[in-house]
């Protein structure tokens, strides 16, 4: 595992802080088969459209986020997930600033 996985009880969302303007990530766990990235955005901040060769879930921790997936929009809040399968285009947007933990596997 990475170094910066927690190897005890964390709480995901106090371990990325939000930063005027910008989007922080830390990532938890990188192999070649999939990864484990912890995102915060402000509001504001969005990922264009893009696709990438892995299965991904988007868990979103705190605040709210515009998710588009393929051509369906999705509004996604603080408990709530979204799975993006893989090769296929997607973009998110901040609504609010927000954090979310980004799980991707390799399909």
């Amino acid at each position: 595992m990475s170094d910066s996985y927690p190897s005890a009880p964390a709480d995901l969302a106090g371990l990325v802080s939000y930063q005027p303007g910008a989007i922080v990530s830390r990532s938890l766990i990188k192999r070649k088969n999939g990864s484990v990235t912890i995102f915060a955005f402000d509001r504001g901040q969005e990922l264009s459209e893009h696709t990438v060769p892995f299965d991904a879930l988007v868990c979103v921790l705190d605040g709210e986020a515009e998710i588009r997936v393929g051509a369906s929009m999705h509004r996604v809040s603080a408990g709530e997930a979204i799975a993006m399968p893989a090769n296929e285009p997607h973009a998110l947007a901040a609504i609010d600033r927000f954090k979310m933990l980004l799980s991707m596997v390799r399909a």
